[in-house]
Formats: C-alpha cells, structure tokens, sequence
C-alpha cells in the first residue's frame, strides 16, 4: 500500500510496512476515532477525514495518496452513487408536491450563485471557484437522514421536506458528473459531447432491455440464496461502472444507473439493506484516502477562506431555504427546521471535487479547501440540528412576521361541528382520519402543510390551516362538544400548548395526544390529556395481540 513516503516522517521508523498490517492498522485508528466521534456527536465521516491525515504522509506515513487505498475508496463511491440509484424514491417528491422540486432546484440555483461569486471574490479561478460553489450548493444525504431518523423526525414535516430537497439534490450531482466527465480533458467539446451523449443513450438502451426482459427473472433465480443475491448486486453496480467510464459518462454514472435499473424489482429493498453496510466500509477507505491526501500547512493556509465559505453554508443556505419555503406558504418554524438539516455540504461534494482533480480541472487545493468546508459545517450542523427546536422557538417571533399563510379554508358556522377534529395530516394522521371517515364519521383535518390540505380538500374533507403551537388556534377550531380532538403531532412542548389552549376556552370535549415515550406521555395525562398515543407502542401490541391469537389458535406443531 505504501511507497516511499513523499514527505518523510520520524513517526514512520518502525511501523510495520506490509499491506494487511497496514489495513488493520487503519481499521482499528478509525474504529477508535468513529467511537470517539459517537461520544461527541459527531458524524463519523469527520473521524474518517482525521484518520486519514493522521495515517497519512503529514503525520505517520502509513498511506500515500495513489496507493491501493485508492481502489477502495473507487469501490465505496460506486456503491454509494448504486444505493442512491437503487433507493431513488421519486414518490417522496411527488408526496410534497412542487415543493421539493422547486425550492431544490431554486436552492442549488440560488446557493451555487452566491458561493460563485463568494469564491471569485477569494481569488479562486473561475472552474475551481465553480466546483467549489457547486459543493457549497449540495448537502450531506448520509448524515441528515441518519440524524433525522436518530429523532424520529423523518416522518414529520421538515423531515419530509429535507428528503425531498436531497432526491433533488442528488439527481443535479448526477447531471454535474455527467458534465464533468463530458469535458474531461478533451480539446474540443462539441465532439466529446455529441460522443457520449450517442454511448450514453446506447448504454441506456442496453440497460433498458435488460431492465425488461433480463434482469427481473433473473433476480427471481438468485434470490433464492441471499447471498448470491447480494453478490450479483455488486458485480452489477462495479460492472455497469465500469461501462459508463468506457462510454465517457464516468464509473460513478455508471454505478447509478446501475441501481436505478434495479429500483422498480421488488428485490430492490433487499439488496439495499444488505449493501448498506458494504458501501460504508468501502467509504471509509474514501473518507481516509480524502484525509491523507489533505496537508495541514495548506488547509491552515486556506483556513480564513474556508471558514467564510464555512459561515455561508451555516448561515445563508438555511435563510435561503426558509425564503423559498415561506413564498410557498409554509410555516417559519417549518422552514427553519429543514434549513439547519440542510445546513452543511455533501460526501457528493468531497467526490466531485475528487473527480474533478482526476480530470485535471482542479488542483489539490481546491479539493483540500472543500474538505476543510466539510468539516467545519458537517461538525457544526450536527449541533445546530440536535437544538433546531430551540432554535426555531428562538427566532420565531421574527420569522413569523415574514410569514405569508395560505388563506384559510372557510368554515360554514351553521353547519355543525365535526364528530372529530385531527390536527396532523403526516402518515400517522392520514390512516386515522382514513379510519374515521370509512366509519362514517365527520371529520376536519388541521395542518400547516398547504400541500397536505390541498390534497385532502380534493377528497371531500374539511380542513383548516392550522399550528398546534399558536395559541389562537383553539379560537378558532369548530370544537366537537361530545366528541374527540386528535393531535398525531408528537411534539410534548406542541401538545402541552393545546392542551392549554383547550382548556382555557372551557373545552368538555375529550382529548388524544400522541408522543414518542411514556414519560412524555405521563407528563401530557396530567396536562389533561384523556388518551395518549404511542405510535410504536401500540403497533407492537397490535402485533403481538395478532401473533399470540394465531398461536392459540393453531399450536406450533398443527396442522
């Protein structure tokens, strides 16, 4: 793995010099660093980058950049760029309407506008400049869903949004590969252009009839042994990688591609969770091959332009988001929420500027510069994200001033309250209000998605737009004397306002409240509450209730 070290270092005398030694040696630095990175919250992609500069040339010596190290990490990108493909769920977007589509694409637009000319104004060189503002525009789709799904908020509202922007997200860095790929070193781009282009639709079409007539029998038969399922998988994604680099269109569209040509099997959750764990252990060969090529005397030399481009990733990008979410008439909380989830830039960011050095567009600085960017936001954003609550709350009277609220669905006062009012209309309320209206019952839907109550409005339900949290919206709600009031939100501080809110207007009715644990669901009884909801908690006794039946029903053993 190593050669002679390009800057020689004394803690290199005595390490051990053979290649498997030096892998575990890596794996067990790296494993040490990921649990160090845990304890401080922290993703471990920061670990991974400090691994590599400290086993590489700078420090210990044990890698060198263009070593075998580099095979690996090729590997994880291609099956990071596969599982993208693979797990492209086109329905979240289409869930969150236009939104996803138009404040990503305004976002990256918008971002990558600003960064332009913030790099310029460094003295950065129009193409790296433009490769940097790129990177600036995209964020982390790794470490914000990890963080969302680590609090249960990938279902709300702001967690929806997120995901959205980030499908948005990743399908411009594929279009950017292809262009980076397209010029590559050529001379002359006309010519390079009409080429690939006329591969690329051949590789389309051959992929398109194996998607046909190939590859769904095909997966029938290996899906008889997990094991051969998940080896074709890979074989797949390195091989179709390694087709669109013949055609020109680059290993990492190739590797996309390949995944997306297996999105619509119905084996396409299988292979992903299983891959999961091998496209991470490959990417931490990405992640230390990123940080030993990074040399400390240039990134402190960078360091004053990295923690300007740092300070508009954290600050600008999220005002950007909340500016885009408000003209579509979402709520300031809501935006500012998703804004800090989006608040770093992305492991695509670090590749394409990767990509870009291997085609000669970019020197080591400017990828040197996008990784020191990385750091200092991913870090960051991490902690903005774990107190985005409180941040919201924080700035909300400011926010709230700038908000422009979707006119409200007229209510008829003559005609009688509702048997129910569920105030939520995510996954969890969509089934309950569902349920309610298969039974016959009367029911308004209160949210503060526009996209949600449009659609529902479509179908023939009452709604209205409304905040759990505002402490009018009791006012204003037609309140069901003997029926129920159901909040699927599962924010405690959200459903203890209402419970106020309700009691101080003299409500008798009877009142359900959702939460995540049951201290939060002790504290909301003694608020008033009459039911709590856990969601996971009853799902599991539902479960459990159906099994046992079954079993009594038929002993293990009958026939």
């Amino acid at each position: 793995m190593r050669t002679e070290p390009l800057h020689a270092s004394p803690l290199a005398v005595g390490l051990p010099s053979d290649v498997f030694a030096e892998i575990a040696l890596i794996l067990v630095v790296s494993a040490l660093a990921g649990l160090l990175a845990e304890r401080l919250r922290q993703p471990v992609i920061v670990a991974f980058v400090a691994v590599g500069v400290l086993v590489g040339p700078s420090v210990l010596g044990v890698v060198e950049p263009g070593s075998e190290l580099e095979l690996f990490a090729e590997l994880g990108v291609a099956l990071l760029l596969f599982v993208v493909g693979l797990k492209l769920d086109l329905h979240v977007v289409r869930t969150t309407g236009p939104v996803a589509l138009v404040v990503g694409c305004a976002q990256v637009a918008i971002v990558a506008a600003g960064g332009l000319a913030l790099a310029l104004a460094f003295g950065l060189g129009f193409v790296p400049a433009l490769y940097v503002a790129i990177g600036l525009a995209l964020s982390s789709t790794v470490i914000v869903v990890k963080l969302l799904s680590d609090r249960r908020e990938l279902d709300d509202l702001h967690g929806r949004l997120a995901v959205g922007i980030l499908i948005v997200q990743d399908l411009v860095v594929v279009v950017a590969m292809i262009a980076v790929a397209t010029a590559g070193e050529n001379e002359s781009p006309g010519w390079s252009l009409a080429s690939v282009a006329l591969q690329g639709a051949v590789l389309l079409a051959a992929l398109g009839i194996l998607m046909r007539w190939v590859l769904t029998p095909l997966l029938h038969a290996l899906a008889r042994n997990p094991d051969l399922l998940l080896l074709f998988a890979i074989a797949w994604a390195v091989g179709v990688a390694a087709a669109g680099e013949g055609v020109g269109v680059g290993p990492e569209v190739g590797a996309f591609l390949a995944g997306f040509s297996l999105a619509s099997t119905p084996y396409r959750e299988a292979i992903a969770s299983r891959l999961v764990t091998v496209r991470d252990f490959l990417l931490l060969f990405f992640f230390i091959d990123l940080g030993s090529r990074l040399q400390p005397g240039d990134a402190l030399d960078q360091l004053a332009v990295a923690l300007a481009l740092s300070a508009f990733v954290l600050l600008v990008k999220p005002l950007v988001i909340v500016a885009l979410l408000g003209v579509m008439r979402y709520r300031s909380r809501v935006a500012l929420e998703t804004g800090l989830a989006l608040a770093q830039i992305s492991e695509f960011s670090l590749i394409l500027g990767a990509l870009g050095l291997r085609y000669g567009h970019v020197e080591d600085d400017t990828v040197t510069l996008l990784t020191v960017v990385a750091l200092i936001t991913i870090a960051a954003s991490s902690y903005l994200l774990l107190n985005a609550e409180a941040i919201s709350r924080r700035f909300a009277p400011v926010l709230e001033r700038l908000e422009r609220r979707p006119p409200a669905h007229a209510q008829d006062e003559s005609a009688p309250p509702p048997d129910v009012v569920v105030l939520g209309l995510g996954r969890y309320g969509e089934g309950i209000v569902s349920g309610l209206r298969e039974r016959g019952l009367d029911v308004l839907g209160v949210d503060f998605d526009p996209v949600a109550l449009s659609r529902w409005a479509q179908e023939g339900v009452s709604v209205l737009y409304g905040d759990a949290e505002d402490p009018e919206l009791a006012g204003l709600l037609p309140l069901p004397e003997s029926g129920w009031i159901v909040s699927t939100i599962r924010r405690t501080d959200a459903n203890l306002a209402l419970l106020h809110a309700l009691s101080h207007r003299g409500y008798t009715g009877r009142v359900a409240v959702a939460a995540h644990r049951r201290e939060e669901a002790d504290r909301l009884r003694r608020a008033g509450a009459d039911r709590v909801l856990l969601p996971y908690s009853s799902a599991a006794k539902e479960v459990v209730e159906l099994v046992s039946r079954h079993a009594v029903a038929q002993p293990a053993g009958a026939d």
